[in-house]
């Protein structure tokens, strides 16, 4: 008698988890690529804003400011951004016996592009990098700071209250931008249903300069999206601005935070 087999059903297609999402971009103006691509990795498309832009500083005080920092023996980096523009003013280069440490993995990858090589901590924040062996036993010890003006200020703080001296160089600056009128009206259509809209968040900055820029009947809706930030404070930040869907991932790499939104929200 033969045998009945019965007939193998197709996969279904595995739908990918931020298929039907809209993701917001808040990076600066032309440094949305890699988190364009993350997002398209996961089904999603992305809705770059760009509420701001980076410039880097060419005036004497950058200049003085950032050859007294290299000149410490330990040199903090706080962003790739902050590497760029501190090599566009001059070389990277790093005495013997001096160190170099890194916020995060992009800024140490930045650093290794110019001859640099740096310590990075798993915990890729303010945070984590005070939190490396090297920044525990640093009384009168000479500490250079190369990054952007403004910004939220723990290291400086932090340092100088374990006795280092501070020598810091803001080697760029944060330019607040105009929304877009095309981003605009994206972004107005996307919260036409907001619970399928997420917020990357990795700057309280660049969360302030849009919230300022919606008017209110847009701004109440734009509360209402999935928020996943890159540190407990971000996600603080968030949650003291309205929002109320919020993860936290662990770390700014716009992988970490794409997954986090995915356990949170998806």
């Amino acid at each position: 008698m033969a045998l009945c087999q019965a007939a193998a059903m197709p996969d279904r297609p595995t739908i990918p988890p931020l298929h039907g999402w809209t993701v917001l971009s808040l990076r600066p103006r032309g440094q949305h690529a890699g988190l364009r691509a993350a997002v398209a990795r996961r089904g999603g498309r992305l809705l770059a804003l760009s509420p701001l832009a980076i410039e880097g500083r060419d005036d004497a005080t950058a200049h003085a400011a950032l050859a007294g920092a290299l000149a410490c023996p330990l040199v903090l980096f706080t962003s790739p951004n902050a590497v760029r523009a501190a090599a566009a003013l001059q070389p990277l280069r790093l005495r013997r016996g001096q160190r170099a440490l890194a916020v995060g993995d992009g800024t140490r990858r930045a650093l290794r592009r110019f001859g640099v090589d740096a310590d990075a901590p798993a915990r890729m924040d303010s945070e984590g990098l005070l939190a490396l062996p090297a920044l525990q036993e640093i009384e009168g010890v000479a500490v250079g700071l190369v990054a952007g003006a403004g910004g939220r200020g723990v290291l400086a703080p932090a340092l100088q209250a374990r006795g280092a001296r501070v020598l810091r160089a803001d080697v760029y600056a944060r330019v607040p931008q105009p929304l877009a009128a095309p981003a605009l009206a994206r972004l107005r259509a996307a919260l036409a249903d907001p619970r399928r809209v997420l917020l990357p968040l990795s700057s309280g900055e660049a969360l302030r300069q849009v919230s300022t820029q919606l008017p209110e009947p847009l701004r109440a809706r734009f509360a209402r999206i999935a928020v996943a930030a890159a540190s407990a404070r971000l996600a603080d930040a968030a949650r003291a601005a309205g929002f109320r869907r919020v993860a936290i991932a662990t770390d700014a790499r716009a992988a970490s935070l794409l997954d986090a939104a995915v356990r949170g929200f998806v």
